[in-house]
């Protein structure tokens, strides 16, 4: 092979997240427990139209954002709230923030309902969990009960919104209050009681791409495939609301 020829082939041949040709470049995705389903829906057609594969680290918004303010490694981050989105910001290591979608605040019962819960006054002869304090989801709790002057205590209160959900899909409480997707998510497992004025307390989502990627053109283009209309057309059956 001729010199040359050699030395454009080379280059090619050392492609690939780990350096070997033909691999998919691996993307990570620090992001917010309420986008579980929707972002591992998400990841399909990207990861087929961008040769890539997309891995998530789902857990409390706060968590992620405090890790990678720290240098922990991530392509991309995506928060629950636009406080813990602030402390990766503060800290530097983010790119342009886009908001994304937005999201209620809802109860989760049981299927059946066996608990008789259908209002948040009810709560007050439930057992019944919501996320911590410091974490979105439990912020929104606290300003939705505080709306409605409820005063009953929670039995436990959760890392996580999955946490929570999991709590009330296990029948370890009577019921939850969790986002309003991830009512939709567990269809089969709970039923949902809606909360009046809840939209009064949204919850918008954020994304950006992290200065610490391995792959910055990746994860800017994960960062558009979510932002972009078939995208939000994919949150939008999930239960997400437009930003």
């Amino acid at each position: 092979m001729p010199a040359l020829a050699l030395a454009l082939v080379l280059p090619v041949a050392a492609c690939g997240s780990d350096g070997s040709a033909g691999e998919p470049t691996r993307l990570t995705v620090l992001a917010a427990a309420s986008l579980t389903d929707v972002f591992e829906q998400l990841a399909t057609p990207f990861e087929e139209e961008h040769d890539a594969d997309v891995t998530f680290s789902f857990g409390s918004s706060t968590d992620l954002a405090e890790q990678v303010a720290d240098g922990a490694p991530g392509d991309v981050l995506a928060t629950a709230d636009a406080t813990s989105m602030g402390l990766a910001e503060d800290a530097g290591v983010t790119g342009e923030v886009e908001t994304f979608a937005t999201n209620v605040l809802t109860i989760v019962v049981p299927q059946g309902n066996p608990g008789g819960v259908e209002s948040l006054d009810d709560l007050a002869d439930a057992t019944w969990v919501r996320c911590a304090d410091e974490v979105p989801c439990g912020k929104v709790a606290v300003a939705v009960l505080d709306a409605g002057g409820v005063t009953a205590e929670p039995a436990s209160l959760e890392e996580d919104v999955r946490a929570a959900l999991d709590k009330v899909v296990s029948g370890e409480a009577d019921a939850g209050l969790v986002y309003a997707t991830d009512a939709v998510a567990a269809a089969d497992e709970v039923d949902a009681v809606e909360i009046p004025g809840a939209e009064e307390q949204p919850t918008s989502y954020y994304a950006t791409t992290l200065e610490q990627a391995s792959d910055a053109d990746l994860a800017a283009d994960w960062v558009a495939w979510v932002t972009s209309e078939e995208g939000r057309a994919i949150l939008a059956d999930a239960g997400f609301g437009r930003p």
